[in-house]
């Protein structure tokens, strides 16, 4: 195996191989620090190539705007190693200069992850764990996508950025009860362990860079998996009526779930509001696949229903028992929205979804009057606006034979944002 090694090494130096090489604070490898020592140009973040007593003549460092440097790794004929935190194929420069330069010119010698480290700090396995990252392009790693995640899932790892760190974290997450670690600068000296709840994380300052655990007490222990990362639906949707509590006739059908579904598109990073949530089979089935849900109702009883039902599902909803609009005003501001009850105020609360929704509003209804005032109220808010009416017969029996029995025909009335400013 080492004459192996030493082959593909030297046959490495002559095509021009990028040694990526992981720092975790711990002594490097014999064949990282042959590498690092052979190289003729040594690419990293400050603190490591000081850390690593890099000589000056030979290193550049991979701050801010990043091109000058990659050209210098580019144009370099000798052997080139870079630095990076941790693993640096996972949310790390390997995919950067795999893109750039190849993945056939790199050998990757890993360290152990901030991720990996971080959840050995506090002794808990992480295999169910969701990472996400908000460090980089605003776009691709947005903070809102990152706050949606942990609302949703019960134990998430933050990679924080100087521009949202801990704080502004856990800022978002105040109220809803989870437990928060914070872990500066692994594996140095100046290592850091915080654990404590949102609003205390919110209060206090913090030295980058750093991770976050954000943990749901009562969620982050699960039975064992056979897939790492978030929790996917358990292979259906439009879940049967009776799997839900409701109060009779407070629940949408499953077949028109399913169209609904479709039509909001929950996903990872979402957030989604149920308006006039009833059972919260809408909110539920969203937080299955993956988003965080808000359910808003206004009768107590019924709130106590849709928390009954997200436990059941094993999912969080976190639930605001009020009547719309005025309900809406404070909540985080939403990806999709689904109205299923709206009452005597239902231009007001259309006009006030339609007013927050990022990406889609539906709403079913079953009287004619409302169906063209809510396409309307849609199409002026700057939407493209569908409507179906959706019916299902089930097949009966009856006596010795069998019939249709006709369920309540349903319009579906969904609009898709055309652009967002």
């Amino acid at each position: 195996m080492s004459e192996v090694r030493g082959e593909a090494q030297a046959l490495g130096a002559i095509s021009g191989t990028v040694a990526v090489i992981g720092v975790s604070g711990e002594d490097l490898s014999d064949e990282a620090r042959e590498l690092l020592r052979d190289a003729a140009l040594v690419a990293g973040g400050e603190r490591h190539l000081r850390e690593l007593s890099v000589e000056p003549e030979r290193s550049v460092a991979l701050k801010g705007d990043l091109s000058e440097a990659l050209a210098r790794i580019e144009s370099e004929s000798g052997p080139v190693a870079v630095l990076a935190s941790g693993d640096p194929g996972f949310f790390g420069i390997v995919r950067l200069l795999a893109g750039r330069l190849g993945p056939e010119r790199l050998r990757v010698l890993p360290a152990p992850s901030s991720v990996a480290l971080a959840f050995g700090r506090v002794g808990l396995h992480w295999e169910d764990a969701v990472v996400v990252s908000v460090h980089g392009d605003p776009e691709e790693r947005s903070p809102r996508r990152a706050v949606n995640v942990c609302r949703a899932h019960p134990k998430v790892c933050v990679l924080t950025s100087p521009a949202f760190g801990p704080a502004e974290l856990a800022r978002e997450l105040r109220g809803l009860g989870r437990e928060v670690a914070v872990l500066e600068r692994l594996g140095t000296p100046e290592e850091r362990v915080f654990r404590g709840d949102a609003e205390g994380i919110a209060a206090r300052d913090w030295h980058d860079p750093n991770v976050v655990l954000v943990l749901d007490p009562e969620r982050r222990s699960g039975g064992k998996s056979w897939v790492s990362g978030a929790v996917r639906p358990g292979g259906r949707w439009g879940l049967p009526g009776d799997e839900f509590r409701h109060r009779s006739g407070m629940i949408t059908a499953p077949e028109v779930r399913s169209v609904v579904l479709s039509k909001l598109g929950p996903g990872l990073g979402d957030l989604v509001w149920d308006v006039g949530a009833g059972s919260g089979s809408v909110a539920v089935e969203c937080a299955r696949f993956g988003a965080a849900a808000v359910a808003v109702e206004r009768d107590a009883e019924v709130c106590g229903h849709v928390r009954e039902n997200a436990h059941r599902h094993g999912v969080y909803v976190t639930v605001v028992e009020g009547a719309a609009p005025a309900a809406l005003e404070g909540l985080p501001e939403p990806d999709a929205v689904f109205v299923g009850g709206s009452g005597r105020d239902f231009e007001a609360v259309v006009r006030a979804c339609a007013g927050r929704a990022r990406r889609s509003v539906v709403m079913t209804l079953i009287t004619l009057e409302r169906v063209v005032p809510a396409a309307r109220l849609l199409e002026r808010a700057g939407f493209a606006v569908e409507t179906k009416l959706v019916q299902v017969a089930s097949v009966e029996p009856i006596a010795d034979l069998n019939r249709l029995v006709p369920g309540n025909p349903v319009f579906v009335v969904s609009g898709e944002r055309k652009e967002r400013s």
